[in-house]
């Protein structure tokens, strides 16, 4: 099989593993909230932000380079794609249908640049830290009472300035999302990418995308639904309007890729503890398991990114070397 094969292979993979793993992560408040709208219309939405968000990039960097500068520390292997690279995303593909958040950066991004693993651990807990921070202040001291207001009007009709400010914000996020991300799955390909490939490129995210909506998120949304209130679309908004807010500040911060899972997961168990201290309808302890539990899904995720960084290319280098 020949390396030009390969790269596109692990480029597909890699595309529906992330996308099935993060995309629900990140429009996952969305997907909740616009639960009662059909399904296409949301994905032609996120599809065209999506196609002028790539597009831009592509044409902003001057060289075709799609992942803006996420991967300029990363460069393809000397050897090209070998079925090495392949592995990482059929695991991420199995973790993702167990609903399991993995980080996508470290799981995929670990085995091309081993020893970048301490910057981008370092920055994605930062990420967690201050998100995790970020959700208590805000929602605990901030917007108290605005929590305790949309808790008790829920169920009742809101007004469309919502639906706009909704969508508004997904745009937002989901622009910040795929300048952070999109490096996850153009490390397979080289760094300026032809205008044809960019087109297939942009193919294959736009039928994913119609995929995932479709099924309504899939098994990783249903971590987003355990979380309070997120189908009221008032709270879906202020969730995605913060967590775009951090991710436009690390990305300004320095172009070593993060993990976005990280920050997602950091910012609703912030706000899930904070909520939990003034709303008598959330259950605390219940509310510690769950961010507890998700705190040892990225762990196991993490364990499992370094064990294929330090194991992988020495199995890879063994049975080459044995041939």
């Amino acid at each position: 099989m020949t390396i030009e094969i390969l790269m596109i292979i692990g480029f597909c993979l890699a595309a529906y593993s992330i996308v099935a793993n993060d995309v629900p992560q990140t429009l996952g408040t969305f997907i909740s909230s616009n639960a009662h709208r059909p399904w296409w219309l949301l994905w032609l939405y996120v599809s065209t932000i999506l196609v002028v968000v790539l597009a831009y990039g592509w044409y902003a960097s001057g060289v075709g380079d799609a992942s803006y500068g996420r991967l300029e520390t990363i460069p393809l292997p000397k050897d090209g794609v070998t079925w090495l690279y392949i592995v990482p995303p059929i695991l991420l593909i199995i973790l993702t249908k167990y609903g399991i958040p993995v980080s996508t950066t470290f799981l995929v991004l670990t085995i091309f640049s081993p020893s970048s693993l301490g910057s981008m651990l370092t920055k994605s807990m930062m990420g967690y830290a201050v998100a995790f921070l970020v959700g208590i202040i805000v929602y605990r001291f901030v917007i108290k009472q605005i929590s305790v207001h949309f808790s008790k009007t829920r169920h009742e009709k809101h007004s469309n300035i919502w639906v706009g400010l909704q969508w508004i914000s997904t745009a937002f996020l989901w622009s910040q999302w795929l300048i952070q991300d999109l490096a996850n799955i153009f490390v397979y390909v080289p760094r300026a990418v032809p205008l044809w490939f960019l087109v297939f490129a942009i193919s294959v995210f736009v039928v994913l995308l119609g995929v995932i909506l479709y099924q309504r998120g899939g098994a990783i949304q249903n971590i987003i639904d355990t979380k309070t209130g997120v189908a009221d679309i008032r709270s879906a908004t202020i969730i995605d309007f913060i967590y775009a807010t951090i991710l436009l500040v690390f990305k300004e911060w320095s172009n070593i890729p993060m993990s976005t899972t990280w920050v997602f997961l950091g910012l609703l168990a912030g706000r899930e503890f904070a909520m939990a201290m003034h709303l008598h309808e959330v259950d605390k302890y219940k509310t510690s398991r769950n961010v507890s539990k998700d705190a040892m899904k990225l762990m196991f995720g993490l364990v499992i990114s370094i064990f294929l960084a330090t194991t992988l290319p020495w199995f890879y280098h063994l049975v080459s070397g044995s041939s």
